[in-house]
């Protein structure tokens, strides 16, 4: 049994979107025609009602003649002649002859809305909100064009179920990338494509859950998403301080966990590349306690004064796992990143994996593969690379005419900085309304810290900001921190 429409000739609806919205409200007139003999006609002339009302049939929608529709439901021609005449007679119907019946328009009916919750900064004149490259050097010539070259080759039975871990072809060209780039140790074989670092984290997550694993150390300021991300697996964190080098080993000793999440090539927020010293240190921590430690890339391609840091996991492949993704590089919207584990958690990772998903988009991956593989991966990562040192010396240019005294770090890589601002510009409440009213959207240093911030920090009078420019042309950047500058009487 199908729904019939009207056209002029046939009874079925004049246009496609006619056609598919009596299509979704026809489902809605079945139970009517399952309806005691007896009710049965009130039951569909409220069912029709209903569909009218709640938006389901949308106004000037042509609904199938009488004698198609008896046919589909299996119900008498009269019980929906009466119907529709009953309908037509309250206004929810009209009827024009020889031309068929229409959903009328006097029924205002509310239709449904969807909300957008993607993150934004409604209102903002200029926003310096940190973890969004610029979307407007999104490579969209090359992307698609190796679209084009993906759906030209990919052979049929490549568009059933993946490889949980992800496709051969993307696996390969990120162990190769990887190695190259970053210095991974990275067997095709472990290396797993997922959906970014936070399917990465949960992933882990639950799989050390599994182990007996409760507790995962976090830097302290840090990623503010880690908490969610490992308590939807069960686990809790344990917020453990930074000093000039990196993780502060003794406090990370005392706490008694077995696995701690990092971001050693650039710490985030701080900007603090781990040193020589402290990564061994961290390193011999691991085999001591038989632990686990993570390391989140998540902006490591990008170094502007002297060669990127190799990677943590290159040290020590059976104590690292290790994520990443193309969210800096391309773009967040694509959902692609990658997780290399230890042999010792492969295979539970891989099953944890094939569970939660059954494996990511395979146009998606055959394309990034493709991307790879021609070099125009390299190529994005260059251009991103120019873009982004241009813009860190617009904001340090721009903060030192404008804010002069003003402390910069954490500039020699990643899309943030950290700037310090003399105590003049002070207490950072009054400094942060400033900006609001202002409509320069700004995130304080202490808005990542993993333990409460006392009352005195959170008042004090010096006004430490995390200052993303990577999306923000230099231009804009002058713009911003003169409106910042102007905000507070400068």
């Amino acid at each position: 049994m199908t729904p019939s429409g009207t056209n002029s000739g046939s009874g079925r609806p004049s246009d496609a979107t006619g056609s598919a919205t009596w299509a979704a409200a026809w489902e809605l007139l079945l139970p009517a025609a399952s309806a005691p003999a007896r009710a049965r006609g009130r039951s569909l002339q409220a069912a029709l009602r209903e569909a009218v009302r709640s938006g389901r049939l949308a106004p000037g929608t042509r609904l199938p003649s009488s004698r198609e529709l008896a046919a589909d439901l299996g119900v008498s021609r009269g019980l929906v002649t009466e119907a529709y005449e009953q309908l037509t007679a309250e206004g929810y119907l009209r009827s024009d002859r020889g031309a068929g019946t229409w959903v009328g328009g006097a029924v205002r009916a509310a239709h449904p809305r969807a909300r957008d919750l993607a993150p934004r900064s409604p209102g903002a004149r200029v926003d310096f909100l940190p973890g969004t490259p610029d979307l407007a050097l999104f490579p969209r010539a090359a992307w698609a064009a190796a679209q084009r070259g993906v759906l030209a080759e990919l052979p049929h039975h490549a568009l059933g179920y993946p490889d949980p871990r992800g496709l051969p072809r993307l696996r390969t060209a990120l162990a190769e990338l990887l190695a190259r780039r970053r210095g991974v140790v990275a067997d095709p074989e472990r290396v797993l494509v997922v959906s970014g670092v936070a399917q990465a984290t949960t992933l882990l997550g639950f799989v050390l859950h599994a182990r007996g694993v409760r507790a995962v150390g976090v830097e302290d300021p840090g990623t503010p998403e880690h908490g969610g991300l490992y308590a939807s697996a069960g686990l809790r964190t344990v917020p453990l301080p930074l000093d000039d080098e990196g993780l502060a080993m003794e406090p990370l000793r005392e706490s008694g966990v077995r696995v701690v999440a990092t971001t050693p090539a650039h710490q985030f927020p701080s900007g603090i590349a781990y040193s020589a010293r402290r990564r061994a240190e961290l390193l011999d921590w691991a085999h001591s306690v038989d632990g686990l430690v993570v390391e989140d890339d998540y902006d490591g391609d990008f170094r502007y004064d002297r060669a990127p840091v190799g990677s943590l996991q290159g040290l020590d492949p059976e104590h690292v796992a290790y994520a990443g993704s193309v969210s800096k590089s391309l773009a967040p919207g694509l959902r692609l990143g990658w997780l290399l584990v230890p042999s010792s958690l492969a295979e539970e990772v891989v099953e944890r994996k094939r569970t939660m998903d059954l494996g990511n988009p395979v146009v998606d991956q055959a394309l990034l593969a493709r991307f790879m593989e021609r070099g125009d991966y390299d190529r994005q990562l260059r251009r991103c690379q120019r873009a982004y040192r241009e813009r860190r010396d617009a904001l340090v240019a721009a903060l030192e005419h404008h804010f002069p005294g003003t402390g910069v770090s954490g500039i020699a890589a990643g899309l943030h900085a950290i700037a310090t601002l003399p105590r003049q510009y002070g207490p950072q409440p009054r400094f942060l309304a400033r900006m609001s009213a202002a409509g320069v959207a700004v995130r304080p240093l202490t808005d990542y810290a993993q333990t409460p911030v006392g009352e005195e920090e959170e008042e004090g009078a010096v006004v430490r900001l995390v200052l993303g420019y990577a999306h923000v042309p230099p231009a804009r950047i002058w713009e911003g921190v003169g409106l910042m500058a102007t905000a507070v009487g400068g």
